[in-house]
């Protein structure tokens, strides 16, 4: 019986790790959701994107570009982004945003190109 025990505690053990690791600190997390943000809150967060390569990527008059990214679920949004040109955009697959949504249009305090 201790035996039994002996080999069941480790096991329940690296289990429960591994789902926290797996569904709560994996840094690898996938396409985000648009959805998973309030336009009520300015808190920036992060969210990885596609780059909508189909739209147009133009260069913001207050510097910056402004360009369009599509979430796992296919919304489709407006970025507005600094820091970044528009040769780093039209050549990245995916970006991941640290920002903040509005109603029209979502705000990147930065961007990094994948």
């Amino acid at each position: 019986m201790k035996n039994l025990q002996k080999f069941i505690v480790p096991v329940l053990v690296v289990i429960v790790v591994s789902i926290i690791y797996f569904f709560y600190l994996n840094p690898n997390k996938g396409i985000g959701s648009f959805a998973d943000f309030d336009t009520n809150n300015n808190a920036n967060k992060d969210i990885k994107v596609y780059v909508a390569q189909e739209r147009e990527v133009l260069p913001d008059p207050q510097g910056g570009v402004v360009f369009y990214g599509k979430d796992k679920a296919g919304q489709v949004v407006k970025i507005q982004a600094g820091g970044v040109t528009v040769e780093q955009i039209r050549n990245a697959e995916t970006v991941t945003l640290r920002g903040h949504l509005h109603k029209d249009y979502f705000h990147a305090a930065e961007v990094v190109p994948e």
